[in-house]
């Protein structure tokens, strides 16, 4: 009984199973049916005590006591106690559900004698200030859950297994760690000529684009790429008229977890929000595409690429763009670089460096060689990585 998966029980005795009802119906009150179990069970052994010494001291005397006694402990010990108990733990539904039946009926027919030991049992519990009620302690955390999901094994197909994961990450992700940095953010400058503007739109990949005067920081608002359709056609498109189409900027706190923004972007029925720092200032931008690729991974049409930003070479090391992001270097490598500290790879070698390096340098950080092949505008471009075997550390 106390073997049973109780969540495979909560599961059978929901899809009305009798056997599983019966049990769960039991394992509500655990002291009550412990109480039951060991009655019996104490019962038959000190009976069969007793009658064993009876006849053994009326064959053999009183040497009958010492025969009677491990003769008995011997058979109790085999064939009342590990073999059953060890038969019944392998194979719990097999030996619970039949059980339960026999069990219920017991529980009603000596419950007044349950409930006196019970009773006496909780009593000497309380003196000894030892709660007898409390949390449910099948409640499982988040931790747990993730391990059960990476142990489920066949039970959870691959994609499935990683999606389930995805959602139990997101409270542990924040908008910082996904989103697109500033200077990576493509969007509309007001100031620019309108041919430039035209060329922009013209070209770019994107549906909604940020649209700002100058600088990110003086956002105007968010333009979706249909408002503009009508007016394309009918070449009226003008800096005052993509002003008058644009949306409201939703703003997003850089801290925000991953599982409030995603609820965040359903309630206020957004798919792009302008990220920024506890003093205003833009950091970037996060879209709910980018959440969703949390979850579901990748939505890039070349399945066969790793990472557009990382570059298998033929000697076994990668040479990674510098503003790739640790989390996702990890996830496609299946690396543990820390992402404790710096996003980035590039902030993760300035902050061991301390220093912007004046030419390339080689280092190595835990069991992963790292080294600068290009460097301009105060950041690393790209960077050689090999990850070095364990026993190669010391």
């Amino acid at each position: 009984m106390m073997s049973l998966n109780r969540y495979r029980l909560k599961h059978m005795a929901k899809n009305k199973h009798p056997g599983a009802r019966n049990a769960s119906r039991l394992l509500e009150r655990p002291d009550r049916l412990i109480g039951l179990i060991l009655i019996g069970n104490n019962f038959v052994n000190i009976l069969a005590s007793a009658i064993a010494t009876v006849i053994a001291v009326r064959i053999w005397g009183d040497a009958g006591i010492a025969i009677a006694t491990g003769g008995l402990t011997l058979v109790v010990l085999i064939f009342a106690e590990v073999t059953p108990k060890t038969l019944a733990a392998m194979y719990p539904e097999k030996v619970a559900f039949p059980a339960s039946y026999i069990l219920v009926v017991l529980l009603k027919v000596f419950y007044p004698l349950v409930f006196a030991v019970n009773l006496i049992t909780n009593g000497i519990f309380r003196l000894l200030g030892i709660k007898t009620t409390g949390d449910d302690a099948h409640n499982l955390s988040t931790e747990e859950l993730r391990t059960i999901v990476n142990e489920a094994g066949a039970l959870i197909p691959d994609r499935n297994q990683s999606m389930l994961l995805g959602v139990l990450e997101l409270n542990d992700v924040t908008v910082n760690d996904i989103m697109i940095p500033r200077n990576e953010v493509e969007g509309i400058d007001l100031d620019q000529d309108m041919e430039q503007i035209l060329d922009q739109l013209a070209h770019t990949r994107h549906t909604r684009l940020p649209v700002y005067e100058g600088d990110i920081n003086q956002i105007c608002g968010v333009l979706h790429m249909r408002n503009l359709a009508q007016l394309i056609q009918q070449g009226k498109l003008t800096k005052a008229a993509i002003t008058a189409v644009v949306h409201e900027p939703y703003f997003v706190p850089e801290s925000t977890p991953l599982h409030t923004q995603l609820l965040n972007f359903q309630k206020h029925s957004r798919r792009i929000g302008i990220v920024v720092d506890e003093y205003g200032d833009v950091e970037g931008v996060v879209t709910l595409e980018d959440i969703l690729e949390e979850i579901v991974g990748e939505m890039s049409h070349n399945e066969a690429q790793i990472n557009q930003d990382i570059h298998p070479q033929d000697d076994g090391s990668f040479i990674i763009d510098g503003q790739a992001y640790i989390r996702e270097i990890n996830k496609s490598l299946n690396w543990d670089l820390s992402t404790e500290g710096p996003k980035t790879l590039n902030g993760l070698f300035l902050e061991t460096l301390e220093s912007l390096p004046e030419a390339n340098v080689c280092m190595q950080l835990e069991h992963y060689r790292m080294e600068t092949l290009q460097i301009s505008d105060n950041t690393i471009k790209t960077v050689r990585v090999i990850a070095l075997e364990r026993e190669d550390e010391d």
